[in-house]
């Protein structure tokens, strides 16, 4: 896809990008072995294999987890009141949407706990391995995951049409949990509402969405602060998927959107 070479202006030192479709890669640009760091990438699998540990039985969704009055569904909808970093909550669990790496942390151990199993370990069995990816967590739940492209290509795949979980429980994943809540979407601004599923941010209505403008309301996915992206739209069944080692900022939010309009206007 002529459209994936856009990311070579981005001026970064390695970047890799990837269109896909249900079952298959449309097409890819740049390093697919390049060990790239996913930053809040990491979030969506992070997600995932919490999905899978409640399937297993090991967990359950409204199951206390974190700060009193939190469950596991606050830890991963980013309402159980805990900050952004290490810290006490700083509100009531499902009063407001506050983006927390420090969630996915208390999220991660509590699976841990349950499965008695590492959670980088339980990661790897639970979506890597059975995805064939080579990927792995390096530190915190909420930003550490390190792979390819490939990698990345594997889990908007499964995001596309899944295998680990069932169709339902993706779907009620991808859905907004805890309605009409606020907060503030990080290195973007504030949203009234800002909606969020269980672990990935949802386009919804947002206006100026770095997903771009051709994306539909049913677009779900996440960035990460390394110059990351994965989008998923279920409506058109395409996903796009980017790895860089630019440090997100401005000029991410110039670039990205353009960048997936260019993309499906070129699939279409």
């Amino acid at each position: 896809m002529d459209a994936l070479a856009l990311i070579d202006t981005w001026s970064a030192d390695h970047a890799a990008a990837a269109c896909l479709r249900p079952g298959r890669v449309v097409g890819g640009y740049g390093p697919r072995e390049h060990d790239f760091r996913w930053a809040s990438v990491t979030k969506p699998a992070t997600a995932l294999a919490t999905l899978v540990a409640a399937e297993e039985g090991a967990i359950e969704l409204d199951e206390p987890a974190g700060p009193e009055g939190s469950t596991v569904r606050h830890l991963l909808a980013h309402t159980s009141g805990l900050p952004f970093a290490a810290g006490p909550p700083i509100a009531l669990p499902g009063a407001r949407r506050i983006y927390s790496n420090q969630g996915f942390e208390v999220l991660a151990a509590h699976v841990a706990e349950r499965t008695e199993i590492p959670f980088p370990e339980y990661l790897a069995a639970a979506v890597f391995r059975p995805l064939g990816m080579g990927a792995e967590l390096r530190g915190s739940a909420g930003s550490e995951v390190h792979g390819t492209l490939a990698d990345l290509e594997a889990l908007a795949l499964e995001l596309l049409e899944p295998t680990l979980v069932a169709a339902e429980t993706l779907t009620e994943a991808v859905s907004v949990q805890f309605l009409g809540l606020k907060g503030v979407l990080p290195g973007i601004g504030r949203f009234d509402p800002l909606d969020w599923g269980l672990g990935f941010e949802l386009k919804s209505h947002k206006p100026g969405h770095w997903s771009g403008t051709r994306t539909s309301p049913r677009t779900f996915g996440h960035f990460g602060g390394a110059g990351t992206f994965l989008w998923v739209d279920p409506e058109r069944r395409v996903a796009l998927v980017c790895l860089t080692d630019r440090e997100f900022a401005d000029w991410a939010l110039e670039a990205w959107p353009a960048f997936s309009d260019a993309v499906l206007d070129e699939l279409q």
